[in-house]
């Protein structure tokens, strides 16, 4: 069995850095591990366009890679979505959605092995994971499914509120606390800014390290993380392929139209004859210069 990366920085006790991806393009794994910046990869299956076929091939260019592979699986899909991408060679499920206890605890169940001991839902599968037939049922397969890492999504306000009832669930690994669900689970939708989510936050993280877990947060860029590295987080995803692609399409495009403008401007070719006299060489006379 591959061994799972993010399990031994946890282990370790070392940070961990990774990016999202809503495309299933698997070359943008390969794109993102040449990088040699990130520890994995999830992939946001909660939001994108997919099929199984994408999964095993996401699977591929993670191992390729050298990338860990989480999988943010949506709340009517917990069981399923998590034993395929576990089949395809991610290590790691973000469940979003939590409400109770008994929902933390069939996300635990949907990622171990039904075994006497582990009491979880996954069986024995040819998948990818386990070489298609040379480790299924194994013990270092039942191995593999307790390491895979387990994170849950706060972002709902019966989670928060029963925010100590529900990280106290065995098996649970990683925390992220979800700002815009969550001010939209309390009437506040777009304030994700607001006191009361703000507190919402600091709790989350504050349980979450008080209870042994690991918070996690999701950031654009470098400077969102001093705030919270202050509050304890040491675990970061940061970046979308598409917020990146957006950002980059709307600066450049921007900057262009501006170009243009200025060139297609009724003053632009007097201004640019002005600018070319500037620059001309002074005309010599009798007299002197001109």
């Amino acid at each position: 069995m591959r061994a799972n990366r993010l399990r031994e920085l946890l282990a370790a006790g070392k940070p961990t850095l990774g990016t999202h991806l809503l495309s299933a393009w698997p070359t943008l794994v390969e794109l993102i591990g040449a990088s040699g910046q990130y520890d994995y990869v999830e992939f946001t299956a909660e939001y994108a366009p997919f099929d199984l076929h994408d999964l095993d091939n996401l699977g591929r260019a993670l191992e390729l890679s050298g990338l860990g592979g989480m999988l943010k699986a949506e709340q009517t899909q917990w069981t399923h979505q998590a034993m395929r991408a576990i089949g395809s060679g991610f290590q790691s499920i973000l469940f979003a959605d939590i409400r109770t206890q008994a929902d933390a605890v069939a996300c635990v169940q949907a990622v171990r092995a039904e075994t006497p001991r582990d009491r979880g839902l996954m069986g024995v599968g040819m998948r990818r994971d386990v070489g298609t037939l040379r480790e299924a049922g194994a013990p270092s397969y039942v191995q593999a499914l307790n390491d895979v890492v387990v994170a849950i999504m706060v972002e709902k306000r019966q989670c928060v509120e029963d925010i100590d009832a529900i990280l106290s669930t065995p098996g649970l690994d990683m925390v992220q606390f979800g700002p815009a669900d969550y001010a939209m689970s309390i009437g506040r939708p777009g304030e994700w800014a607001h006191p009361e989510v703000a507190a919402a936050e600091r709790k989350t993280i504050e349980t979450a390290l008080a209870k042994g877990l690991h918070p996690r947060a999701e950031i654009h860029h470098p400077s969102q993380a001093a705030r919270l590295m202050e509050m304890g987080v040491r675990h970061f995803c940061i970046g979308w392929d598409v917020s990146i692609l957006r950002d980059v399409w709307r600066d450049n495009g921007n900057g262009m139209r501006d170009l243009l403008a200025q060139a297609a401007s009724p003053a632009a070719p007097a201004k640019k004859k002005a600018a070319a006299a500037k620059k001309a060489p002074a005309k010599k006379t009798r007299s002197g210069y001109v």
